[in-house]
This record gives C-alpha cells, sequence and structure tokens, in this order.
C-alpha cells in the first residue's frame, strides 16, 4: 500500500491530489519553487521541499531534484498531476528505477501516445477511426502540397512531436502551405527539439469530445463517459461538461466504444482519456490520448461518484476496477469552468497580487482552486488559477447554477477570464448545447 505520495506539481492540481491523500490518510509531499514558497499547496501538504528557482526548468521540471527529494523525504509513490512531467515516459522510468511507484500507466503506454505517428498507427491496428493525415521528415515544398492534394484542403499543420496546441495552424490554401509549414517547424523545433510536421485533414465544424478510461492490471478496462471540450481559446479548454450535450446515444455509445478499444490496445492501465473529433454528421475521428489525469476530470466525477485520483492511486498498487470506490451520485449533469488570470479580451496573462479572491458558498457548487486572498500570481506558469464546477439534476440547472455563482464572485488585483465565462454561458448556442470548437472565434 502506498503510504506517502510525492506530488511533482504545483497550484490547483497539486491541492487538488493532497485532498484525497488527506481521505485516504497517506502522507502528502509538496515541492515548490522560489516563486511558489507562499502557494496553497505548499501549507496544505504534509510536508514541503523547494525544488528549485522560479523558471520551469530549475524546478518542475528538474527531475534530479524532483527525484532527490523523493528519496529524502521517504516517499514511495510520485504523482505528477497534469504537465510538466505527467506525460514524460523517461521520467516515469526513472520513478520506477528507483524503486517508487509512479502513479499513471507504463512510461511504454506514455511513449506511444505522446507521438502522433505511432498513436496514429496504433489506433489504425485497433480499427479505431482516425482522421486522414500524413507525417513528413522530408518539407521540400513539392512533396508538401503533393501530400496536401492527397488529404485534401483545408489543412491543419501540426507539430509530429508537440502538444497543447503550438504551433498549430489552419491551412486553406495551396499558396498558404509553406509559410505555415515554415512557421511550425521553427516553434517545433524550438518547443519539441523536432522538425517533424504532421499533416492532418481540418475537420469542419468539429467538435471536440471526449471519454474517460480506466484500466487495471487484470485486462479490465472501461469507459467512464463522455465529456464536451469543444469551447477553447488558443487551443486550451476552457468550459467542459459531462455527458457531452446534443450528441445522439448512438453517437456516444460508439464513441465510449472505440475509447475502450484504443485502451485495449494499448493494454492501458490507470487513468486515461482518449480524445475524438467528431463533426456535424457525428463522424467520429481519433484525436490523441492524454495518459494522465485532465484538468476537467471534476465533470466526470460528479456525475460518476467516482475520486478520480483515489482510483488513479489505487490501480496504481494493482487493485481491481471491480473493488474501487464509488459513490452514488445524483448529478446528471456537470460543468465545469477554468478560471484564468487573464485578459477577457486579449487572453495576455494578467499576473498580480490577489487582493480580493471570494467565491459564493452554493450547494451544486464544487472550488477546485489553487489561490487565495494575497496569492502572488507569478508570469511564469499557466495562468489558470482554478475551476469552477456546477453540477446537478440537468443540464440547464447547471447552466443557472454557474451563473449565479460567477456573477457572485469578486476577484479583485488582477484580471480573469470571468467576463468571458459568463458571456459563454449566456450564448443562445451553449445554452442549447450546439456549439463547435470556433465558438470563442464567433462569441
Amino acid at each position: 500500500m502506498i503510504k506517502k505520495i510525492l506530488i511533482a506539481n504545483r497550484g490547483e492540481i497539486a491541492c487538488r491530489i493532497i485532498k484525497t491523500c488527506e481521505k485516504l490518510g497517506i502522507q502528502s509531499v509538496a515541492i515548490y519553487s522560489e516563486a511558489d514558497q507562499y502557494s496553497m499547496h505548499v501549507e496544505l501538504a504534509s510536508e514541503s521541499y523547494l525544488v528549485g528557482g522560479a523558471r520551469v526548468n530549475e524546478s518542475y521540471l528538474n527531475q534530479d531534484n524532483i527525484l532527490n527529494i523523493a528519496k529524502k523525504s521517504g516517499a514511495d509513490a510520485i504523482h505528477p498531476g497534469y504537465g510538466f512531467l505527467s506525460e514524460h515516459a523517461g521520467f516515469a522510468r526513472r520513478v520506477i528505477e528507483e524503486g517508487m511507484v509512479f502513479i499513471g500507466p507504463t512510461p511504454e503506454a506514455i511513449e506511444q501516445m505522446g507521438d502522433k505517428v505511432q498513436s496514429r498507427e496504433v489506433m489504425k491496428q485497433a480499427n479505431v477511426p482516425v482522421v486522414p493525415g500524413v507525417t513528413l521528415t522530408d518539407i521540400e515544398e513539392n512533396t508538401v502540397i503533393k501530400a496536401c492534394r492527397e488529404i485534401g484542403f483545408p489543412i491543419m499543420v501540426k507539430a509530429a512531436s508537440g502538444g497543447g496546441g503550438i504551433g498549430m495552424q489552419k491551412v486553406d490554401h495551396e499558396d498558404e502551405v509553406m509559410r505555415a509549414v515554415q512557421s511550425v517547424v521553427k516553434k517545433s523545433e524550438t518547443f519539441f527539439g523536432s522538425s517533424q510536421i504532421f499533416l492532418e485533414k481540418y475537420i469542419e465544424k468539429p467538435r471536440h469530445i471526449e471519454a474517460q478510461i480506466a484500466g487495471d492490471d487484470h485486462g479490465n478496462i472501461i469507459s467512464l463517459g463522455s465529456r464536451d471540450c469543444s469551447i477553447q481559446r488558443r487551443h486550451q479548454k476552457i468550459i467542459e461538461e459531462a455527458p457531452a450535450p446534443h450528441f445522439s446515444e448512438q453517437a456516444n455509445h460508439q464513441l465510449l466504444n472505440e475509447a475502450v478499444k484504443a485502451g485495449e490496445a494499448l493494454g492501458y492501465t490507470n487513468v486515461g482519456t482518449v480524445e475524438f473529433l467528431v463533426d456535424d454528421k457525428e463522424n467520429i475521428y481519433f484525436l490523441e490520448m492524454n495518459t494522465r489525469l485532465q484538468v476537467e476530470h471534476p465533470v466526470t466525477e460528479e456525475t460518476t461518484g467516482i475520486d478520480l485520483v483515489e482510483w488513479q492511486i489505487r490501480l496504481s498498487e494493482k487493485q481491481m476496477i471491480s473493488t474501487l470506490n464509488r459513490r452514488e451520485s445524483k448529478a446528471v449533469h456537470a460543468i465545469e469552468v477554468r478560471i484564468y488570470a487573464e485578459d477577457p479580451k486579449t487572453f495576455f496573462p494578467s499576473p498580480g497580487t490577489i487582493s480580493e479572491w471570494i467565491f459564493p458558498e452554493m450547494e451544486g457548487i464544487r472550488y477546485d482552486f489553487g489561490v487565495r486572498s494575497g496569492t502572488v500570481v507569478t508570469p511564469y506558469y499557466d495562468p489558470m488559477i482554478g475551476k469552477v464546477i456546477a453540477y446537478a439534476g440537468s443540464r440547464g440547472a447547471c447552466i443557472e447554477l454557474m451563473n449565479k455563482c460567477l456573477s457572485n464572485a469578486t476577484v479583485e488585483g488582477i484580471k480573469t477570464n470571468i467576463p468571458m465565462l459568463l458571456k459563454s454561458l449566456e450564448d443562445h448556442r451553449f445554452k442549447e448545447g450546439n456549439v463547435t470548437t470556433h465558438f470563442v472565434q464567433q462569441l
């Protein structure tokens, strides 16, 4: 049994993991950078250690320092949260080699799904539908143009080794292709150390719908329902909900089955998410698999009664899915909004000191926060500072709850995206559950 977990992360997700550790009677170890000395997760953990300087490569990406602290503290497991080292196969291997448990899937699964080319091939072999596309190392104009013509415009140009939408560009016409390719290659070399690109058919009016899956070491893989994550800015999600609305029962059933097939093809263990693009005719295409906990996991928790962090821990202890805890949930629907410290019009980060952070206590509202009044939001990390989750017996009730909650919140000292979130909640397309990934641009 796991007795002490080092959390190789910060902010909201570190606080979230600590809460489950407390519930299970597991000791938690926080790490913090010089910029995070007074952060909430440092105070909440059983013990905490300085890991390095403010910059991520000096702290939350510093594998040597993290592993040294884990050994020094006597941790027998490491939870990577999301972002940072959560999908780094090499880090997972090092944790295991040091005799600790990596709370997540196997390094091999992380590796396979972290490579766009390999992940597509795995899915093709498993007969999971994929978006037409091709990976290129040769970026000579003739080669690129020929590939684009075979796929058909419009095209998405992506970094083959990338993630998080970094460098991604849509191309509508042949004469735009090479400019986009050169831009993506430059960013890919900077962020991922690779010049390999991926050309993919652009899906018109796409929705981004995903399935939560869980697998144990005894060959059992199940789906825990769908989530719609179509509302995004800069290819990053802002509003997520479970289950996916305005989605036929037949299409939902197919999507969940495809997700389980994907997990089975990998022999997947632990918690993961299979992401799909869905077009306006409900055709489903595999997009990618995230081999970690998702930011939007609370909407699944509230509609299933499952603590996914607890499941991650217990699955890492080789327990069977059938033995894991699941409380009764009366929530039929759940909606999550991500609160970012950013200008709601430009989406530029808004660092500073939060002078007031007040949210109303409401039944049917859950808060997963990493900040409070007095917290200093630094420019060094992702600007997401918290999440609000509404859960109720209907989607309409969730929207009403969320609207009331955000309308009565007070945040001073920094700018946040709350005005934009309220505008989204009031939009008729959102209320109808009829949105695409273009929603924010058309707001």
